[in-house]
């Protein structure tokens, strides 16, 4: 099977089917191109979803991922950004094998076959040349012998006729001769150029016609095979990476098989746990019998029932704050006694590392520095040891200052740890407000009399009975003007609020919110403009808008 003899007079088709093959070429290197454009953009959009849903650093976020479940969601951002650099490799894979290197070879291509096609075009010129000296050569003998023809009977005439003088016979002979010899000369010089035709023609359609022809057909099977190398290496590029986004896919279903709700579970406790015991019975009041309470406004609820702040039936009194609920205008006070006693034992034991491993920094320095002055002492050519007693001295001040932090510190997480029950207890927020310890004038008498789970003692609630004067705590929250509303909320569940700062709700009732939960379950709510306090979180269902009163009242219309 060869171009060459099956195919030898359709020149103009073999050059028109070798273009239609470059041009599939180059639609295939497009295709390629393309292909590689598409993943390149799509591991950008992967990259730049995994990049969107990382924490941000020192941020509210970041702490989150403490938690098992989202630890596996930050794993399996991390195994996605290496899955989009697997589609990188991809892309780049096929530019260098395939679209690199089929380019080229396209170029080589077309001069290739420019120049096999222009030798087809000069083997063509040649015979045609060939043909028409062998017509020319063929038309002069034709009227050669014409000629000879037309002379040997004007002789024959002349000869026959016996008016003609003997000369003029002699002439009519003499130029028939000549148109003879013309005529042999031309027939001769028609067989030579015959001849040489043939064989012109022979060497043509036998030799160079199939030469060039088999050279355009092995250009051609070439870039056939070229193509389909090609495709097994567009398919060989893909096949490569398979094996590391498997293995990015196992990370991610590893990370996903690591989540533990048992443990995400505990984190939740140990994250609000309050640290407080749950309220006792409530002792039945008997309004029947005529009774003169005289608790103070101020005084501090007792955690177990025994007493009970004086119920309101109107009037235009503000709610207190718990003194560990209250937003500080400053800083909050240094041994957090704002906070829950589990809240405020983490915060501690937070405080306590920090200051350990600010000291094992200091000691550091002060080790290196004590080891430079060994090396001058023995090398003074290389410094001088006094030096560097200065910042020594400095380093050891630090480290006493930092070591007496310590001790002030650890000694209130002592402090903490001797109020709070058993750590294996299940402890739950109370339903009412926190037990207010660690506070001013009243918190510091009573905290003498404290039993060691937190509740307080039958000879403080007798105590309480005594009208306590209003402190300065209290006088700082009745100066302090109403926070505007955030947004509306809606009780879930009825809440007696029986504690000091706290509100009593009916379940479905709408309210404002005036602060969200600072992460200690509470949030701060207002009923009208003089009304208002706390309830757990999770009592309510909380709707922030900027427009909250408008929301308000058509909550209240629905209602």
């Amino acid at each position: 099977m060869s171009w060459g003899t099956e195919l030898w007079d359709q020149f103009d088709n073999l050059e028109k089917h070798t273009q239609w093959g470059i041009d599939v070429l180059e639609k295939y290197i497009k295709f390629v191109k393309e292909r590689t454009e598409i993943e390149l953009s799509y591991a950008k959009q992967l990259r730049n979803l995994s990049k969107k849903y990382q924490p941000k650093k020192n941020s509210k976020e970041e702490e989150e991922y403490r938690y098992t479940s989202t630890r596996a969601f930050l794993a399996t951002l991390n195994e996605m950004n290496d899955y989009a650099g697997q589609h990188e490799v991809i892309s780049e894979n096929m530019t260098s094998l395939i679209t690199g290197e089929l380019t080229r070879y396209v170029q080589e291509l077309k001069q290739e076959r420019k120049s096999h096609f222009h030798d087809g075009r000069k083997a063509q010129q040649h015979i045609e040349t060939c043909w028409k000296q062998l017509e020319a050569s063929k038309r002069r003998f034709e009227r050669d012998c014409k000629e000879a023809d037309r002379a040997q009977q004007y002789f024959e005439k002349m000869d026959a006729d016996i008016n003609v003088t003997k000369a003029d016979v002699e002439k009519a002979r003499q130029q028939a001769q000549l148109r003879h010899q013309m005529a042999e000369d031309s027939k001769a010089e028609y067989s030579s150029t015959l001849q040489k035709f043939n064989s012109e023609q022979h060497d043509h359609y036998y030799t160079h016609v199939p030469n060039i022809f088999q050279k355009i057909q092995e250009m051609e099977e070439r870039r056939i095979v070229r193509i389909g190398e090609s495709m097994k290496t567009f398919a060989e590029v893909d096949r490569q990476v398979i094996p590391i986004i498997g293995k990015c896919l196992d990370e991610i279903t590893k990370a996903a098989e690591s989540i533990d709700h048992k443990n995400d579970s505990q984190l939740v406790i140990e994250a609000f746990k309050s640290g407080f015991e749950p309220p006792g019975d409530i002792d039945f009041e008997d309004y029947t019998q005529p009774m003169k309470r005289t608790v103070s406004e101020s005084s501090l609820s007792n955690s177990r029932g025994d007493g009970k702040s004086e119920p309101k039936f109107g009037g235009k009194s503000k709610g207190k704050l718990w003194p560990f609920i209250k937003k500080n205008k400053g800083a909050g006070p240094e041994d957090f006694s704002n906070l829950p006693p589990e809240q405020r034992r983490k915060k501690l034991q937070q405080k306590v590392d920090e200051l350990n491993k600010d000291i094992q920094k200091e000691m550091d320095q002060r080790d290196a520095l004590t080891k430079m002055k060994d090396v001058y002492i023995k090398n003074p050519q290389m410094g001088d040891a006094a030096s560097v007693d200065h910042r020594l001295a400095e380093l050891a001040q630090n480290i006493e200052k930092l070591r007496l932090e310590v001790q002030k510190f650890e000694g209130w997480l002592a402090e903490v740890e001797g109020r709070l029950p058993m750590r294996t207890e299940q402890a739950r927020r109370q339903s009412g407000l926190y037990e207010a310890q660690n506070t001013s004038a009243v918190n510091s008498c009573a905290q003498d009399r404290e039993s060691p789970d937190g509740s307080y003692t039958e000879e403080q609630s007798q105590e309480t009975e005594m009208k306590v004067p209003a402190t300065d705590f209290d006088d700082e929250f009745d100066d302090e003007e109403p926070l505007p509303t955030i947004g509306t909320c809606k009780a879930l569940y009825t809440f007696e609020g029986q504690n000091e700062g706290t509100i009593s709700v009916a379940e479905g009732e709408m309210l404002y919110v005036i602060e969200e939960d600072k992460g200690d379950g509470w949030t701060r709510i207002r009923r009208n403009e003089d009304e208002e306090g706390y309830v757990p979180t999770s009592y309510v269902e909380v709707y922030l808008d900027k427009n909250a009163k408008d929301v308000y009242k058509s909550l209240q219309k629905i209602s």
